[in-house]
């Protein structure tokens, strides 16, 4: 399965869960979901995202569950530096399933490019409120050290990053975008999803 080159990765706000805020993603446009439930049990979202997602004809990943990945049927699974390593996710998930790794370091990258991910989530690119526990944050220079690294994986870029900051990441070679609370407190989300595909597609 082809990558998109936006990925929204959901979260629950005080008035809509991940579904409400999975929908609304959809209905703006997004193509490519990451359920990221950090606290809790993910099994009842995990469905509902899948719903929704048929529904739009979107990607579905999870974040850190590969067994919930493979139980409601998404596509793939999302594995964080502190969890289970790329190739054991994917012996859970099973071989056609997309296998994503977050790295903030050029050796992080190319590890999970060595371990057979489909794509790393690298970042962040600045400060982020919607992370736990934030690496270090990378910047432009950041990116650039680790396309000087050449991975051959796609670099799906993560963390803080708004409209204006696309051009330039793409310019070091990143593969993607990832944003969260960018579309989530859009007030106008199906505006700002076409603005940002729109400037993917500009700058690639």
């Amino acid at each position: 399965m082809k990558l998109e080159r936006l990925l929204y990765i959901s979260q629950q706000t005080a008035t809509a869960s991940h579904a409400d805020n999975i929908l609304a993603a959809c209905e703006a446009g997004c193509r490519w979901i990451q359920l990221r439930v950090k606290n809790g049990d993910a099994s009842a979202a995990a469905f509902q995202a899948m719903d929704i997602c048929r529904q739009y004809g979107a990607t579905l990943t999870i974040n850190d569950h590969p067994d919930i990945a493979k139980a409601v049927g998404a596509h793939g699974v999302h594995v964080g530096l502190q969890d289970m390593p790329v190739a054991e996710a994917r012996a859970i998930a099973g071989p056609q399933a997309i296998i994503g790794g977050t790295a903030n370091t050029p050796e992080d990258a190319l590890a999970h490019a060595a371990a057979g991910a489909d794509y790393v989530g690298y970042g962040p690119f600045r400060f982020t409120t919607t992370k736990e526990k934030l690496s270090p944050v990378l910047g432009l220079a950041g990116y650039n050290r680790l396309m000087a690294a050449r991975p051959n994986v796609p670099i799906i870029a993560i963390g803080g990053i708004l409209l204006t900051d696309i051009p330039a990441l793409l310019d070091t070679g990143v593969y993607g975008i990832a944003v969260s609370g960018l579309i989530t407190h859009a007030p106008d989300k199906k505006s700002l999803v076409q603005q940002i595909l729109d400037s993917i597609w500009t700058n690639s």
